[in-house]
This record gives C-alpha cells, structure tokens and sequence, in this order.
C-alpha cells in the first residue's frame, strides 16, 4: 500500500535531521514514480540553496511511502497548500520595470527584512516520490525540506518535465508549468553535485555523517544569513522577470520592424514597376558592413524564361571580392526574386549581373547593375587600400622568393661542396700514386746497412723507436771535421728536414765511428739523410752519398698498401682543408666587394638627391611610398627669382600616374628665410615624384621645369617599380673586343650600368674580322637579311653580360684588318648605320631610345627620323654622344640638327664647345654629363697585377707594398720617396711640353717620376726616347719612362704612384684622374673640361666641392705654362712631405669618391625619359 502525503514545509524550517541512517531514495518528479534511483535527482539536489541553506519559501513536495513504514517518533507535519497560494504574511507585490532593474543594476538595494514578502513571487512546486525500504528500522526519521532554485539564463522561466521509469519498466508522468526553456539543460548540469549527496544516503555512504554534521550546522546559521540568502533568491527572480520583459519587448519590435519591412519592399517594388526598373534593393541607402536584400522584377528581364536566377557581382567597380549567389522568388506579387549580400566596410559600389548559370544574362543592357554605397570608403581611399594589400603581397612573395633562393644556394652550396670533395678525392688518390711510384723508386736504393760506412742498432725497428746510427768518419769527405752532423728526414723527404742531430764520437767502436740517437718517425717506411759538418744553418761541407743521399729500409714498418689509403685520406684532408681556406677568402672578398658596392651606391644616391640643393631638396631625403614629403625651392636661383608667388605642380610616375597632376598648391615661406615649402602625400603605388614650378595658379607665366628636363625624385618602398625601358646602342667600337679610345670604354660601361638599374640594352656593332673574340660568350649565328644589295648576316654574343648583335655585310666592307683607317671609313660606317635599322625594323624592335656615338654612327639620326620612322620604327627616340668634336665636326652638326637629346661628356666641355656653329643652335636641347669608370676592371681590391689587395681601410698598406713592387720592377730606388706617375697618350692634347717640364719639377724636389704611354706621331715618340736616356744618365734610380702600351704596369703605377698628373691642354672628359683617384692616388691636373668638373683642388675649391656633394680631392692648376705647372706639383709634394697623415687621410677619401658609372648611369636615364617625353 502506497500513501501520497503532500508535505508543505515552512519557510522558516531550519533544518532537515536525520537521526538515524537510512537508505533513501529520492526523485525530483512531476507525476507519480516507482523506487527506483535515478542520477537526475542527485543532479538536481546538488545546485538546490535549501539544501545548503535549509531554506525555502513555499516549497511543496509529494511523498509516497509503503506500508511497511514506520517511524520511531512523530514526523512533524504542515497542512498542505494550494499551489499557487502564498505563505501566511505573504503578499505578492506589483513589478515595476524601471525599479526592477534599478535594483538590478544596484541603484535600489534589495531589504533582508522585507524578503518574505515575495514568497509567492519566488514559490515553485516539485513533487518528489520518497520510497524507503521495508526493511528500515522503525526509528528512522525523515524530515524532508526541498527548495527549487532555477535561475534563467537568458529570457523566460520553466519547470522541467521528468520520467521516472519504476523498477519494473513502468512510467508515470504529469505536467507542470510553463513551457521549458532551452537553458534549464546548463541549469540541471549544476544540479549533479548536490545529487550525490542524496544518492550517499541511498547507498549507505559514510559521506551522510557529513552531511547531518553540515545540517546540524544550518540549524544554528543566524537570521542574517537566511536573509542574504533570501535577498539573492528575490535578486535572481527580478532578473528574471526583467528578462521576460525585455523579451517580450524586442519580439514586439522585431514583429513591428518585420511589418515595416515589408510594406517597405512593397512600396519599393511598386515604384520599381512604375519606373519600369527591374531591380532595387532593400534597405533603400547602403551602407558598409551591412546585409541587403536585391530584388529582380523577371517578368521584364531577359531571364524571363529560365528556371534558375543566380547573381554574379564584385565591389568597387569589380575590383573587389567577387560572389555568386543564387537568387530566390519572393512570397510578394508578382515574379520579384530576391537573395541576400553583405556589404563589406571597404565598398564604395556594389557592380552586379544576373544570369541563368550559363549563358543567358541580364545585364541591364550592357551596362551593368550598380549600387552606391554610401558612408563608407571613397576611391581614393579604396586605391590605398588596395595598394596597401599589394604591398603586404609583395612583401611576403620578397619573402617566399628570398628563401626559395637561399635554399637553392644551400643545394648548389651542397652540391659544389660533393663535386669538389669528389675532385678533391680523384686528386688525392693520382697524388698518393704519383708519391708512391717516386718512393718505390727510393725503396729499390734503400738497404739496411752499408759496411764500413753506417749502420743502425738494433737492426730490426719500427716507426717510433729510438734506434742508434752509426757513420764511419774515414770513408767520407767529412774525415776532418771537428763536429758530425745528420740531416734527415723520411719517405723521401716527404716533410723536409725532420731530422737533425749532433753525432758523438763511439768510444766502443774500432776506428773513427760516430753516432746518433734517432727517434724514427711514425710513418716511416724509408729514412733519407746526408752528413755535415754542421747544424743546417751553418754546414759547408756534405757527405750526401755521391748525391744520391742516404736511405734505409724501416724493417717493422707498417704494411704499404695500409699505408697508402692513409696517405691519400692525409692527401684528400689536405686539398679539402686548402681548397675550404680559398674559398672562404674568395666569399670574404666578394661579399666585402659587394659590401663597398652598395655603400657606395647609396652614398652616391644621396650625393645626386643633394646635388642641387641650393635649388631644390625634400625632407626626408629619401622619399617613400605612402609618406608625406616636404619639398624644399629656392626660387632665388631659378626663373622665379623675385616672382611674389610660387605654385608647386606635381605628379608621379613620370607624370603617369592613376590620379593624374595634382591640383597647384601655392608654397609657403619656410623657416630659413630663402626657401619656401610644401607637403605631398606621397602614394603607395607610386616610383618617381614629378615636379615643376610656376608664378601662377593657372597654366600661364614663367614655369621652371629645370631647362625641358622637369624635376624628378625617385622614390622607395612602393608596390610599383618602373617599367623597363628598351635602350639600343648602335656603334662602332666597344670594349674590350673593339676598342680604339674611350668611346668603347664608354658604350660598354654605361651599358652594363643601366642594365644593372633593370632596363634592357642591346648593342649594335660591325663584325670586323679584327674582334677579339676571345671576350664573346655563346657567341653563334643568329639570321641573314638582304639591304643594299648585299647580304647582311648577323651574329649574336654575350659581351660584359651585353646582348651584342654583330652586323656583316657580305660585300667586305668590313674585311679589311681594322677598325679605323681606311680610305672609305664614311662609306663604311654609313653602310653600318643603314643597315643597323634596317636590322631592327625587320627584326620587329621597336626600342624606346636608339644611342648613336661621335661622328661614325651620327648619319642613324638623320636615317631614322627621314625614314625609319615612317616605316614603322615610330616607337624610339634618338640620344647622340659627341665624344670629340676633333672629328667629323659636319656629320656632328647635322646629328645634332635631328637628335631629340644630345650629350657630351662633362658639363665643362659642354660649355667650352656650346659656341662652335655646330653646336651653337641645338644648345636647347644639349647636356653635359660626365664619364664613369668600371669599378669591376679597376678594382684594387680584386686587382690580379697588384701584390696586395686593399680599400679605403687599408689604402696606406696596399699602396706602399705596389710602390715597392713598381720600385722593383723598374729598377728604382727602393726609398720612401714621393713617386708622380703619368699614363697617357703622347700627344699635344695631353700638353707634352707640360709633361716634360712636370718631370724635372718632380725630380728636383726629390721625388720619382714613372711614366707609361707611347706617341702616334713618330717625332714625337723619338722625342721622348732622347728624354728617356738622358733621364737614364742623370736620374737612373729616380725616373723611368717606358714608351709602350703595357695594361699591367698601368695597374701598378695607379697603385704605387702618389700622384697622377694629367695636364692636358684640353679634355671631354678624362678617365686617366677618375681611375686615379679608385686607386688612392692623389691627381694634379689643369683646370679644363672634365677634368675641372671631377678634380677640386684642397685649397681653392671648398665650395665648389660642396655644391656638388663632395669634397676637395687633389690639386690643378690654370694656364698652360711652367708656371702653373710648378704651382700644382709643388703644393703636392710639399704636402707630401710635410704632412704625411694629412695626405694619407686624402688619399682615403678619394677612394670613397664615387666616380663609376652610378651617377652618370641616373643621368642618362633622366635624359632618355626626357627625350620620350
């Protein structure tokens, strides 16, 4: 028999006793349940306050207990209750929203004293079935108190609904509550803890001890505690409720905003068809980061018949993350399809199409959907990003690409290394053969004694042991002397003199016998020695065994073929440790090569960044890619001198660039007083800034654009880089295969440096049959075409890294031995230049600028801009060089009448000829710019003619060890004497009556004189010669004149001279002082085209130095007398003399002066862009 109680429990019940153990049972239910235990009720009991707290506020429970059930004392009971009654002195108070959550937010606290009142607010109802077992004892007694604690964690309150299944399968349920909500899962995973305390009771655990200790203590908890706890428990219900408000509050708005959204899209959709659109969107105004809807009318779009709708769009003009998604039908009237995109923050546009996923679109017609974006990015801002995305690719593709290369390195490293490990060990095993035919031979000679003559105790020994020798004084030519030494050493003197030792006299042995005791070396297989009489430093006499020298057997020596594998692994371990040592050197000295390469490229850059200064500079110095610059003008210097206004004008990228010329912007007066200023944003896509100035805000008055070139400033970091241009040269000499004078010097070496700043150069030459084509890589036929008459065929070689292309007429124009000197030279070079463009036009080139030279390649100017321009070659500009106005002054002239640029070699001589009538018209558009040297061919550092290598770093070391070399070589006086050095051509350009006179001025303030050169004129070779056996008489160990062409002594003298005197009478440019100067030799010249824009005298030119980013390097002089001659050698040398730290200081500097093609290579391309401009 089962009795159903319900039990109300008090709320201030203080405690739940159990007296006795009893194994119990308990389920939180809703119906009716069977015995039978469940982990859900410990769950539950775990997070439940009563049970720690033993406190609850109108908490009923249902309990259903067996007839066997007895109980030693009365269970104290309370009248049941409704279940929606509240506890006596309870009433339930009205909620106010804005109060509830005042208190919530702690702006209300709650009262402990008044919490009863919200008894009924907080009651809930659980029934529980309680089984005991029949065979507890009678006494056992229960008290069961039980409060539901259930804390929502988000929007609404529920009572769970539970099953029991009974013992034998059976199941009883009952409803309760509200709906549940889905958070009383997270609410039941708290319940497990207190759960186990109950399921203890049941299973007889010794934990119930605990638990009735931790009862007992509830009892006597103060009223203090029950009240915190009841305010929490008030505290939690407002929570609750609130949440229930704020819920219904947001479904009611978003039922009202999804009623508004509606009749929205009706209306939009309706106006749509009134406009005869097809498509709008929803919400009306986009904007970024925001979902919309996009609406198709089909019954009007040329989908009209398909099935299926997708949409295919991008952002920002289609530049922008693409999609494609499928469009739906909508539930309105009408065929309105619909699909949903977001909008990222960086859109300005949204561009789109619709198409049946094949080949049926709707495009509106042809013109593409599109729908702004407002608030968000603009273009501009968008094209920044962009870039800027670019740039971070870029960055790490650089990376990727650098550790691709660094690990092909490793492999070719590995690679290397086993190839000449396995080079090292053939070589080793050939040595170890070559070392063992030789010692055989030695073994066929060796014995173990020779009577009467020597002999070695004990006679059987082995590498290591200490053996006596023993020679007999008398049959040898050393029966003299006082004292016997022996020279040894072994294996055929494989170590050189390994043994030496002081013989004694035997006073055991008859006649004159010596001895000496002998370690014998380790390895040995053979001892090889001769007799002095005395030690190595100081014998004079030998018995060397009639030159045969002596050698014994090793009787215990180790086995021979053991003994040569571990003489080639010593062999291979040597060659391997010899080659590492001179690799290493070879490493060090390139990377230590490439190191001063790149400090003096950027030493350079900055030296062109500053040369103009005094005009115009930018703050930073060095411009990068999305930074803000400050250019710098001085107007006073310019065509706006004393203009009251400034505008700047600029643009990027050649004047290239997406945004165009930016609007003017009027500068203002900066802090020193002569310059004004003004600030640019610099874009991240940009490579060259350009500018002009102008007087005026509109395109009228007086502009400086730097005389047609404009002002260019490159700039760094961007995420574009240049674009290549396509440079031809078309000449007729080139270095080293056709060289004559410096023009070859100069075709190749400008060459190789704009090709090293990444444009592309070709170079057209005359196939002579005099080429040196020793110079030529992969070097090979390459085609033939027909021009005037005659078959032209081509060939195609790599020379200096340059792409060469080599012309060859078949009618032998060509074939005749040289260069220069044939009575038809005109009618040959113009044959060249003729057919040269005739190879690009039918090659299908189409460079960007064609380069011609001096007067042998000047007729391409007037060929290419009469004809080949009209054929098809309309793409190239043509830049000419004037290299000697000396030569073929009437083709020059008419050169420089068709050129769009034209140069010469140094801004001096480009003033110094601007009167000729050749010249003289065309000065618009005629420039200076000066020659470089190749730092690769006259390198110190790498320089195979010099005893030492050196730098800037160890220029005093280096240059006083080729002194002495050169010293030796010619047989001077090694002293430490100033040494002039002169290496040119004996002509009187080069102002010979100056050389000579230099050459006494050296001599009697005591220096040496070394000069290098010979004379095309045989007077005044023979000239020279007379000077030079006079020297010989007077001055022999001071003065040396070698009257030849010898390419390593130039070498050594650049490096062993002091000085380097060049006093020409005139000079285009002069290489003999740049390359000077690469060595750390000091030049003394005179005051005179290149020579005066490269050599800045120590006293006088200061400033001069300065403008141009320098400082003074050597000394000159003007005038072409003795006068000026004496004044310039006798500074010098007194310099020398008298300051020796000083000089050698300037000859450091010097060294660190950039005169290779770096700068000269900046100004070319300047003038090229200028040209296509």
């Amino acid at each position: 028999m089962e009795l159903a109680l319900q039990v109300q429990t008090p709320l201030c019940c203080g405690r739940t006793v159990l007296r006795d153990k009893a194994l119990v049972k308990i389920k939180p239910v809703i119906g009716f349940h069977t015995t039978r235990r469940t982990n859900l009720f410990s769950q539950f009991t775990q997070t439940c306050s009563w049970y720690k707290y033993s406190l609850v506020a109108g908490f009923s429970h249902r309990v259903t207990a067996r007839s066997g059930f007895s109980r030693k004392r009365r269970l104290k009971m309370l009248s049941p209750r409704a279940n929606d009654s509240a506890p006596k002195g309870f009433k339930p108070k009205p909620s106010n929203l804005r109060k509830d959550r005042k208190m919530l937010e702690g702006k209300e606290g709650l009262d402990p004293s008044t919490s009863t009142e919200y008894a009924n607010h907080t009651k809930r109802e659980s029934k529980f079935d309680v089984e005991v077992d029949k065979n507890l004892e009678d006494d056992d007694i229960l008290e069961t108190k039980m409060t539901e604690e259930i804390s929502s964690g988000r929007k609404a309150l529920a009572v769970a609904k539970f099953s029991q299944r009974d013992e034998n399968g059976s199941t009883s349920t009952a409803d309760e509550g509200t709906n549940v909500n889905s958070d009383i899962t997270n609410e039941m995973s708290t319940l497990g803890l207190q759960i186990k305390q109950l399921d203890a009771i049941k299973n007889g655990d010794d934990r119930i001890e605990t638990l009735r200790s931790q009862n007992e203590d509830n009892e006597e908890a103060s009223p203090k505690l029950r009240l915190e706890v009841e305010a929490n428990l008030r505290k939690k219900e407002m929570e609750a409720n609130l949440r229930k408000k704020e819920m219904e509050e947001e479904r009611r708005r978003q039922e009202m905003q999804a009623n508004l959204r509606i009749q929205e899209i009706k209306r939009l959709a309706s106006e749509t068809l009134v406009k005869g659109e097809k498509v709008f969107c929803y919400p009306e105004i986009v904007t970024p980061d925001q979902d919309i809807e996009i609406f198709l009318n089909k019954t009007i779009s040329s989908l009209i018949g398909e099935s299926d709708v997708l949409i295919m769009g991008a952002f920002n003009d289609w530049r922008y993350k693409s999609f494609t998604v499928k469009v739906n039908k909508t539930k309105f009237s009408g065929e309105w399809w619909s699909c949903q995109i977001h909008v990222p923050k960086e859109a300005y546009k949204i561009d789109f199409v619709f198409f049946n996923g094949k080949d049926v679109y709707e495009n509106n017609d042809m013109k593409d959907f599109c729908i702004s974006v407002e608030g968000g990015m603009n273009v501009l801002e968008f094209e920044e990003l962009l870039l800027e995305e670019k740039r971070r690719e870029l960055e790490r593709l650089a990376r990727e690409q650098a550790e691709r290369e660094r690990q092909a390195e490793e492999q070719r490293r590995i690679e290397s290394e086993k190839a000449s490990s396995e080079a090292d060990r053939a070589q080793a095993r050939d040595e170890a053969e070559r070392r063992r035919g030789i010692l055989q031979e030695v073994l066929k000679k060796a014995v173990k004694f020779v009577d009467n003559t020597w002999y070695i105790e004990p006679t059987e020994f082995k590498g290591g042991d200490m053996v006596k020798l023993y020679y007999n004084n008398n049959v040898g030519p050393l029966s003299n002397a006082k004292d016997i030494w022996i020279h040894g050493g072994y294996n055929n003197w494989k170590d050189g003199l390994s043994i030496v030792e002081k013989l004694d006299k035997s006073v055991e042995k008859d006649g004159d016998w010596w001895y000496a005791d002998v370690v014998v070396p380790s390895r040995s297989l053979v001892l090889d020695w001769v007799f002095a009489d005395g030690s190595p430093q100081h014998a004079t006499l030998y018995d060397n065994n009639l030159r045969q020298d002596f050698h014994a057997v090793v009787p215990l020596s180790i086995p021979q073929d053991l003994f040569w594998a571990e003489e080639e692994h010593e062999i291979y371990k040597k060659l391997q440790n010899e080659r590492r040592l001179r690799e290493e050197e070879v490493r060090a000295k390139a990377e230590k090569t490439a190191r001063i390469r790149a400090e003096t490229k950027e030493r350079t850059m900055k030296t062109f960044l500053l040369s103009q200064k005094n005009i115009v500079y930018t703050d930073p110095l060095d411009v990068q890619a999305g930074g803000l610059v400050t250019v710098y003008y001085n107007p006073t210097n310019t065509v706006l001198n004393g203009k009251p206004e400034v505008w700047f004008r600029c643009s990027f990228n050649r004047w290239t660039h997406r945004m165009g010329l930016l609007p003017p912007q009027k500068m203002l007066p900066a802090d020193n007083g002569l310059h004004v200023k003004t600030s640019v944003k610099v874009p991240l896509d940009a490579y060259m800034m350009d500018f002009v100035f102008s007087e005026k805000e509109i395109d009228d008055g007086v502009f400086d654009n730097k005389n047609g070139m404009d002002y260019h400033i490159p700039v760094s970091g961007g995420v574009t880089k240049e674009p290549p241009m396509h440079i031809v040269h078309i000449s007729v000499e080139m270095a080293p295969i056709a060289k004559v004078g410096g023009l070859a010097d100069v075709v190749t070496s400008l060459s190789r440096a704009v090709q090293d700043l990444n444009h592309t150069v070709d170079i057209i030459l005359p196939k002579y049959d005099c080429l040196n084509l020793s110079n030529v890589k992969d070097f090979g036929f390459h085609k033939s075409y027909f021009w005037g008459g005659t078959e032209i065929k081509v060939w195609f070689g790599k020379v200096e890294g340059l792409s060469v292309y080599f012309l060859e007429p078949q009618n032998g124009l060509f074939w005749a031995g040289c260069i220069y000197g044939c009575k038809n030279d005109a009618e040959r070079f113009g044959f060249f230049c003729h057919a040269a463009l005739e190879f690009l036009l039918q090659s299908g080139s189409h460079p960007d600028v064609i380069h011609c030279h001096d007067w042998s390649s000047a007729p391409v100017a007037w060929l290419f801009k009469d004809q080949y321009m009209h054929y098809g070659l309309t793409k190239a500009r043509i830049v000419f060089t004037i290299h000697n106005l000396e030569f073929g002054a009437q083709l020059i002239g008419k050169a420089m009448a068709y050129a769009d640029k034209a140069t010469t070699v140094s801004p001096t001589y480009s003033t110094e000829v601007s009167g000729n009538p050749v010249i003289a018209p065309h000065l618009y558009k005629f420039h200076g710019i000066l020659n470089g040297i190749d730092p690769d061919i006259w390198d110190p550092l790498n320089d195979k003619f010099l005893p030492v290598s050196y730098t800037s770093e160890n220029v005093v070391e280096g240059k006083k060890a080729a002194k002495g070399a050169l010293q030796q070589k010619l047989d001077l006086k090694r002293a430490d004497l100033p040494l002039v050095g002169i290496i040119t051509r004996l002509t009187h350009q080069k102002g010979i009556h100056l050389i000579k006179h230099a050459i006494w001025r050296a001599l009697h303030r005591g220096s040496q004189v070394v000069l290098l050169g010979s004379a095309p004129d045989p007077r005044i070779q023979n000239d020279f010669v007379n000077l030079a056996s006079q020297l010989h008489s007077t001055h022999n160990d001071q003065a040396r004149l070698c009257l030849t062409y010898d390419e390593p002594l130039s070498h050594l003298i650049y490096a062993g001279a002091d000085f380097i005197l060049v006093p020409s009478i005139f000079e285009p440019c002069g290489l003999t002082q740049l390359t000077a100067m690469r060595y750390g030799s000091i030049p003394i010249v005179r005051k005179t085209g290149g020579l005066y824009d490269t050599v800045f005298d120590v006293d006088h030119d200061k400033e001069r130095a300065q403008s141009q980013g320098l400082v003074p390097n050597g000394f000159n002089f003007e005038g072409a007398d003795a006068a000026g001659v004496d004044y310039a050698v006798n500074r010098a040398i007194s310099a020398w003399y008298e300051s020796r730290d000083w000089f050698n200081s300037l000859c450091k500097v010097v060294m660190e002066q950039d005169w290779s093609w770096n700068r000269p290579a900046l100004d070319y391309l300047e003038l090229y862009h200028a040209a296509r401009k």
